[in-house]
């Protein structure tokens, strides 16, 4: 296939793109620019590459004359008559010469001024974005491997008696193939635990891989997961999955119950056998990985939810393990915050060095709904506004959260006597039934509604703080922008009530 020149692109100068043309000439991604009218003035080789089209077929056309999309669908069309922009929409299209493609979109407007000059349009292919997901070999000695991809049970900072346990089990559960499943709340440091246990595992010479289950769509996970075969589907491609890259390392599963039930069942058999499929392929590829998943909620909360396949937790849940949420570890607090303190400072070329007795009593009165990674950008925050001392102190803490700000806002700095969006989730022991199968009964017949209750109330007030933005609401919470749309459509939340 010819690349195309910029001499091809000529009629976007009209609109003053020609000093970035030789930029978007080297984009991975492909991309496309549109005028006011929708008419394409940009398009660069990698969209070639994803249409199968040559530039002299789609210059100078209208969007909705190359693509087999009504307006509503196309993600350009709602841009220019919305001008807001489209985040990571994924999209099924089809070109009027009837290549399919499986997409994500990105589009933002463009303007002069005030005036709508056109847009422009980011688009990934599924199989590109299998090359962004985390996959790095993880090397066994420290010293050669990148600071953000070799956690060991070393990096691990607690000294609670109930954590140093759970710290404990994980070191022993590394020294086995047996499946891990790590349960966690947002923040606890799931991700951590499951690098360290790679580190200390047979595998550790192998690839480590790490996918998160809530934050790709549905249509595009398995075929990451698995891998395609020519022919399987129009345009689809021979392409390694996930599994076959991690052969002979460790694929993570997170967040393992945000993934649609009927590919569960897949990743079931995948485990049994241990042996993966293609999609589209007859052939059956032998694999050799440790698994280690996890969840964020209770198993048997999520079993009967149906978020969670009975028979996929007993299978990855050989080893349970349960990492218990910094309220629970109330003597970590202390000791976290300053090894936070030590680590920021170094990063951010600060010289802070302590924090003040108020400051920490105040942290060991808070809830941490946001647990570890909550404390530790708390801690950060903070460092960035010491300006003429070396201590942190509370005028140095940043309310930016609602929880947060209502907590402070207490004359002696205790919570009000509002719930705060965190609650302890009791222990699994008594909610299975006597043919071994999860059920509620007893305490916990209510704590689906609770917990129902408690995630309404953290989105609604996300949402409120960060006036309607969905992806700061679910930054400020820890999760995906896709998993908080998914609550949010869940619980008939509506973003446009929480807009400034």
């Amino acid at each position: 296939m010819s690349t195309p020149s910029s001499e091809s692109f000529v009629r976007a100068l009209d609109i003053g793109y020609e000093d970035f043309l030789p930029v978007f000439d080297g984009f991975s991604e492909g991309l496309l620019i549109t005028d006011p009218d929708a008419t394409i003035v940009y398009y660069n080789p990698a969209m070639t590459v994803i249409d199968e089209l040559q530039p002299s077929d789609v210059l100078g056309k209208k969007v909705m004359d190359v693509y087999a999309l009504s307006e509503a669908e196309s993600c350009i069309m709602q841009c220019l008559q919305t001008r807001q922009p489209i985040i990571d929409r994924p999209l099924l299209y089809r070109t009027r010469w009837g290549k399919i493609a499986n997409t994500l979109h990105t589009v933002f407007p463009l303007f002069k001024g005030t005036r709508l000059e056109g847009a422009i349009c980011l688009v990934r292919e599924y199989g590109m974005l299998a090359k962004t997901i985390s996959s790095a070999p993880l090397p066994r000695h420290r010293s050669t491997a990148p600071v953000e991809a070799r956690f060991d049970f070393d990096d691990i900072v607690g000294c609670n008696v109930e954590f140093l346990r759970v710290v404990n089990t994980a070191k022993m559960a590394a020294a086995t193939p047996s499946p891990v499943m790590l349960h966690g709340e947002t923040g606890t440091g799931k991700e951590l635990f499951a690098q360290a246990i790679h580190n200390r595992s047979e595998n550790r010479k192998g690839r480590y891989t790490a996918v998160n289950c809530a934050a790709i769509p549905e249509n595009l996970l398995e075929g990451i997961l698995f891998g395609t075969t020519r022919g399987a589907f129009t345009g689809a491609r021979d392409k390694i999955g996930l599994f076959e890259q991690a052969n002979g390392g460790m694929l993570f599963l997170d967040e393992l119950n945000a993934m649609a039930n009927g590919l569960q069942a897949k990743i079931l058999r995948v485990v049994q056998e241990r042996k993966v499929r293609r999609l589209g392929s007859l052939q059956e590829r032998p694999i050799n990985l440790k698994i280690v998943s996890s969840v964020n909620q209770e198993p048997h909360v999520a079993i009967a939810e149906n978020a969670l396949r009975p028979d996929l937790f007993y299978r990855l849940g050989v080893v349970f393990i349960r990492i218990p949420p910094l309220r629970e570890r109330k003597e970590d607090i202390v000791l976290l915050a300053r090894h936070f303190l030590a680590k920021h400072s170094r990063a951010l070329n600060r010289n802070v060095s302590d924090i003040s007795d108020d400051v920490l009593a105040l942290f060991n009165r808070y809830q941490w709904p946001g647990n570890v990674r909550e404390l530790e950008h708390v801690i950060e925050g903070a460092i960035n506004l010491v300006v003429s001392s070396q201590t942190i102190e509370r005028r140095h803490l940043q309310s930016h959260h609602t929880v947060w700000q209502r907590f402070i806002g207490q004359p002696d700095g205790r919570a009000s006597d509002k719930p705060l969006p965190v609650g302890r989730t009791p222990e699994p022991s008594s909610a299975t039934g006597h043919d071994g199968h999860w059920s509620l009964a007893g305490p916990a017949a209510g704590l689906i509604q609770r917990k129902a209750d408690l995630e309404k109330e953290t989105i609604a007030e996300a949402l409120a703080s960060s006036r309607g933005n969905v992806s700061r609401a679910a930054r400020e919470i820890g999760i995906s922008r896709q998993l908080l749309a998914y609550k949010m459509k869940k619980y008939r939340i509506e973003r446009r009530h929480y807009c400034a």
